[in-house]
């Protein structure tokens, strides 16, 4: 397999995946993080967390990364013209958000599914814009609408149907503590609001494990 230099003097056979962190910012939320371990009663300087602020800094910027993408050009950047006018699904899409209440994760699965208006898009961006609304400070009602509004504006589709399953952990580590809990919120616009028969169908569809 070919090797090529990757420009940082390092060679690779073709791909390289590379992370990119703002010193500045990274610094910022280090030094904050320094000053909590503080208050919690810890020793900050100790060994075990010396590194633990500028971890938790990144952790954090890769959590919520989210707000450095756009997912209405993620959508028009693969549109094209199709004549199918049939339900589209994609199903047990992974989510990992934080609430912006706790700053704690919850955690599930999204499904969406839009039927197509002469315009179709990437299935996979489909997947990416579910990321990059997730990868930020959120309610998961919240989460569920802006999925949905943000296909239904940019394809301008017959309709679109979005549910969300997921389990929060300010609810199951702090508070009520249910651990086995389960929220699962829903948005639809178009005809799976006008036509049960289409959200029956798609509520059938997320639920069969056809694969």
């Amino acid at each position: 397999m070919e090797t090529i230099n990757n420009g940082s003097g390092r060679m690779t056979t073709g791909y390289n995946k590379v992370e990119s962190w703002n010193d500045e910012t990274v610094n910022s939320i280090a030094d904050m993080y320094h000053e909590i371990l503080g208050h919690l009663g810890e020793d900050p300087d100790r060994e075990g967390l010396l590194d633990t602020p500028r971890r938790v800094a990144k952790a954090l910027l890769y959590l919520t990364q989210g707000y450095g993408h756009d997912p209405v050009e993620i959508l028009k950047g693969a549109m094209f013209k199709e004549n199918y006018r049939q339900m589209v699904i994609v199903k047990d899409v992974d989510i990992y958000s934080m609430c912006e209440h706790h700053m704690l994760p919850f955690f599930g699965k999204a499904h969406v599914a839009y039927i197509p208006n002469g315009v179709i898009t990437g299935l996979s961006k489909l997947a990416r814009i579910v990321e990059v609304y997730s990868r930020r400070l959120q309610v998961q009602e919240r989460l569920t609408y802006q999925i949905r509004d943000c296909i239904q504006e940019t394809l301008n589709p017959l309709g679109v149907a979005v549910v969300i399953e997921a389990q929060h952990m300010c609810m199951q580590i702090r508070g009520v503590q249910k651990q086995n809990s389960i929220t699962t919120t829903s948005a639809f616009t178009g005809c799976f609001l006008t036509n049960l028969n289409t959200r029956e169908e798609f509520v059938h569809l997320i639920s069969s494990k056809l694969h």
